[in-house]
């Protein structure tokens, strides 16, 4: 049995569990507690995706900047 076939007399009974245990003035912050741990894992889990998604990118090596293009040498015009 896995968790997405709960029904609704489960979540009820769950809930109810839960009620009782943490009592209705607690309810608040567990919850708040609850969804900035989510918050926290997501943004871990983003970072590290981002990282394995950085990592597995070929890297090219800039040229140096003679092989670009090479510079003129700077002329002044001496009319005085």
């Amino acid at each position: 049995m896995g968790l997405g076939s709960l029904g609704t007399g489960e979540i009820l009974l769950i809930l109810v569990i839960v009620l009782l245990l943490f009592g209705a003035k607690r309810l608040p912050e567990v919850g708040r507690s609850l969804g900035r741990g989510i918050r926290e894992f997501k943004m871990a889990t983003k970072e590290i995706t981002s990282d394995i998604e950085d990592d597995e990118k070929p890297r090219v090596k800039p040229k140096p900047r003679e092989e670009i293009e090479p510079r003129a040498p700077d002329v002044k015009s001496s009319n005085p």
